[in-house]
């Protein structure tokens, strides 16, 4: 059950304050705030979209094929891997055991957008 909470609301312009003042700080009347009980909404704790925003299948023979505009890092064998290089404004997480040469190939691929003007930013959590 949710937690109750009292407001103090001034009777004559409806102003809401979390504790009672003898005048009201909106219309400045005096006396004129009332304690009142609100009890909260509960929550819908839900992650799904509403019933008209929900995605409906389709037949694959019905699905448009868009094409997509790939940056080339440089690398052959990296760019083949991400589908023909990097996706603007898109995030690509490189993981692997240490020491396989994943930050030599992120370096690397910086180093040729650098190149070229692009801007890049390269984060490391370890």
């Amino acid at each position: 059950m949710p937690k109750s909470k009292t407001r103090f609301v001034c009777q004559n312009c409806g102003h809401s304050e979390a504790k009672w003042l003898g005048k009201c700080p909106a219309c400045g009347t005096w006396d004129s705030l009332v304690e009142e009980v609100a009890v909260p909404q509960k929550l819908q704790k839900t992650y799904l979209p509403d019933e008209t925003l929900k995605a409906v299948p389709k037949p694959i023979s019905k699905v448009v094929e868009t094409k997509t505009v790939r940056m080339e890092t440089g690398i052959r064998e990296f760019d083949r891997v991400l589908g023909g290089g990097i996706v603007a404004g898109s995030l690509v997480l490189l993981g692997g055991t240490p020491g396989i040469g994943k930050s030599t190939i992120l370096l690397d691929a910086g180093l040729h957008f650098a190149d070229k003007g692009i801007k890049t930013l390269y984060e490391s959590g370890e």
